[in-house]
């Protein structure tokens, strides 16, 4: 038998994180979700609704949060980082509410300070996180970057250094971005490309991959651009993404698009994602 990745995508909750989040899923099709709790482009500590929280768990739909986009715990700016722990540690606080499986960050940046400098910064405040996950919570998952500028984790091979600064914390598991990593320098369009880097990373860091977010782009391979493009449609294509679902380090890892437009288009871009793993 094969083990078959559930297929999503990132969903709106407007109307309720419960509400709106699981509506949303059922007009596009998807088998698990991936939201946001907070402005995901600012420091808000959002409560939330505990119904909302609580309706979301009972649900059993396997749910990933998204950390907001301006944590960056290898920042030399003192409020930056005070402000990447205390929004890690209330998105971790939400995910045990809502029952996520697991929350999403990204690897971050140096900035202006050295990369050494900048590991041993997110090591000590991010092990403490670490430890704070408690039992049956969600794992953390670092999501390496596209590589523009100073950033602490684009390439696979970034991660084994990344990983290593957190002593391989068993709550610590990875978010690959295929639109990331191809930006980085990873040419999933080759022939084999897709094969040369998923067993890099099972090499690298087995059983550690717990989410994919898979994103085509609109930029060539190296460019060091996150530019999303819809499935098939940029410069990925179609074929690397049924071959990525057939690779053994990705046996029931969820699979979760971040694609442009709006319903119509994210309906479009997960029945062709489960075309494709289920052919």
């Amino acid at each position: 038998m094969t083990l078959k990745s559930l297929i999503g995508g990132h969903v709106s909750v407007a109307g309720g994180l419960a509400t709106g989040g699981l509506k949303y899923m059922a007009e596009i099709g998807a088998e698990m979700i991936q939201v946001f709790v907070t402005n995901p482009r600012g420091w808000a500590l959002t409560e939330g609704r505990p119904d909302q929280d609580a309706q979301l768990a009972e649900s059993g739909v396997d749910t990933f949060i998204h950390v907001p986009y301006l944590a960056n715990f290898g920042s030399p700016s003192p409020e930056t980082l005070a402000n990447s722990i205390a929004i890690v540690r209330h998105t971790l606080r939400r995910g045990v509410a809502t029952g996520a499986k697991g929350v999403v960050v990204h690897t971050g940046s140096a900035v202006t300070q050295s990369r050494d400098d900048a590991l041993r910064q997110t090591r000590e405040n991010l092990l403490p996180l670490l430890d704070e996950i408690p039992d049956g919570g969600p794992d953390l998952l670092f999501e390496p970057m596209a590589g523009q500028g100073a950033m602490l984790c684009a390439t696979v091979q970034d991660i084994e250094p990344y990983l290593a600064a957190l002593d391989w914390h068993p709550r610590a598991g990875v978010c690959l971005d295929t639109c990331h990593a191809f930006a980085a320098g990873h040419d999933l369009a080759a022939e084999g490309g897709v094969r040369e880097t998923f067993d890099a990373l099972h090499a690298i860091a087995p059983g550690r991959l717990k989410l994919i977010h898979a994103n085509d782009s609109k930029d060539a391979c190296g460019a060091k651009k996150d530019r999303h493009e819809n499935i098939g449609a940029g410069l990925i294509g179609e074929r690397p993404f049924a071959e990525l679902m057939r690779h053994p380090a990705v046996a029931c890892v969820p699979i979760c698009i971040e694609t442009p437009g709006k319903a119509p288009k994210h309906a479009e871009d997960i029945a062709l994602l489960k075309r494709l793993r289920d052919e």
